[in-house]
């Protein structure tokens, strides 16, 4: 199992292009069992998680093309016809995500059997709101041995649903079932997210009629059949915030391209209240931090537009070091703080209470062996390595190669030291 070894105390300096959101582009994917036409994806990012995807769809009976051209990493997916509507455990526990293609095939074809995805490390994150949608569109829903069997032989009808909570699995999973129902679906309470918007823009140039995406109400005028189109991904957001985090952690100046600084405006204001210069650019932004120590700043997550909670252990890694004691508030997730016992391996002194953590910066970080146990809090421990004296190993790197494309080279790009071990050695988990 491969692991990556950071040497820390080195400055970045130097420009990272931003990949293809990760987020967006598995949604964006599931979208290609809509259509028998094929469906071309420009800006896409290379990650496990849309490998894993991939050979669902595959077995599916979508055809899945990666290539390189004239836009960039791009991957067509074309399913003239569906061949099997059966999503089986053995694939769909690798991501959650995979659960979505639920909506797709009832649209499609009128029926599925799809695994119920099972736990996560950072929570329960349980999927009864989009069961819930799918049967206020008209879907019969049984569940049986782990599976949810979902019958809509008339096809799917329109129907106001209203989230009780923000949902952005949910909001997402309905769009993709609606834009084939008959009649009007209309989303309340449905999350604002940019990948929201970058699944309407792509959706509509398909031929689907989605209004008000990335407000809280979304109305759906289901139509007969979507059509091709080619769709650029929105950049990665989170992967912007981390390289962020990373620029204004071990100091120097970072320039990050390809991208959009208003998708991560909150964190980029807690990092400058922190003591770190950020300079809006007209495709990305700026970090830069001169040497002087960074100052404690609370934060708690929210919902888009506020600070994700994904970008959590990326801050909490940078306030390790920053001068005085911050609260960061987990309001998203249970569970989201299995990285603080690793942080406190190199030197870290946070303490934990329900959904919130206490930061006390310390005056250094020690390099140590740590353990990834997610894929945020795999990339927050990299960000203290940065930092750290000596040399930081983060085991199980799997957890990184599901979310952050080519991370050692584009660091090493800016200065870095960083290199991926190969170990042939197993661990347990």
């Amino acid at each position: 199992m491969d692991r990556i070894a950071i040497t820390g105390g080195v400055r970045l300096e130097g420009e990272i292009a931003i990949s293809g959101a990760k987020n967006s582009a598995i949604k964006l994917m599931a979208a290609g069992l809509l259509t028998d036409e094929p469906l071309r994806l420009t800006n896409m990012p290379r990650l496990a998680d849309t490998r894993f995807l991939g050979l669902l769809l595959r077995r599916l009976g979508v055809e899945v093309t990666e290539v390189d051209d004239e836009d960039g990493p791009s991957m067509v997916l074309h399913a003239p016809e569906v061949t099997s509507a059966y999503a089986p455990y053995d694939l769909v526990r690798q991501m959650r995500a995979s659960f979505n293609v639920l909506g797709p095939l009832l649209a499609r074809t009128g029926h599925a059997k799809v695994s119920l995805p099972g736990g996560c490390s950072i929570g329960a994150r349980p999927v009864d709101l989009h069961l819930k949608a799918m049967e206020a569109l008209g879907a019969h829903i049984d569940l049986h041995e782990g599976y949810v069997y979902a019958q809509a032989p008339r096809g799917l009808t329109g129907a106001e649903i209203e989230f009780p909570i923000v949902s952005v699995g949910a909001t997402e999973h309905s769009m993709l079932a609606a834009v084939l129902a008959h009649g009007v679906t209309v989303l309340k309470n449905a999350a604002r997210e940019p990948e929201l918007e970058d699944l309407a823009i792509c959706l509509n140039a398909m031929g689907a009629k989605v209004e008000g995406a990335g407000t809280s109400t979304i109305t759906i005028t289901g139509v007969s059949r979507l059509h091709g189109a080619t769709h650029a991904v929105i950049p990665d957001r989170i992967e912007t915030g981390t390289y962020a985090v990373a620029a204004a952690m071990a100091g120097g100046e970072v320039r990050l391209t390809k991208t959009r600084a208003d998708f991560i405006q909150a964190l980029l204001d807690k990092i400058e209240e922190a003591g770190a210069d950020v300079i809006p650019n007209n495709d990305g932004v700026t970090i830069r931090r001169n040497g002087a120590r960074l100052k404690a700043v609370d934060i708690e997550t929210d919902v888009y537009p506020g600070l994700a909670t994904d970008l959590q252990a990326q801050f909490m890694a940078l306030m390790t070091l920053a001068e005085g004691e911050s609260v960061i508030r987990e309001t998203i997730f249970e569970n989201r703080f299995m990285h603080v016992p690793e942080l406190a391996r190199l030197g870290a002194d946070i303490s934990v209470q329900g959904g919130e953590a206490r930061v006390r910066g310390v005056p250094a970080l020690d390099g140590a062996q740590v353990m990834a146990t997610d894929l945020r809090a795999s990339v927050s421990l990299v960000i203290a390595g940065l930092a750290a004296r000596g040399e930081t190993v983060v085991n199980r790197v799997y957890h990184l190669d599901r979310g952050f494309e080519r991370l050692e080279e584009k660091l090493g790009a800016c200065g870095a030291i960083v290199r991926r071990l190969k170990d042939d050695r197993t661990e347990e988990g």
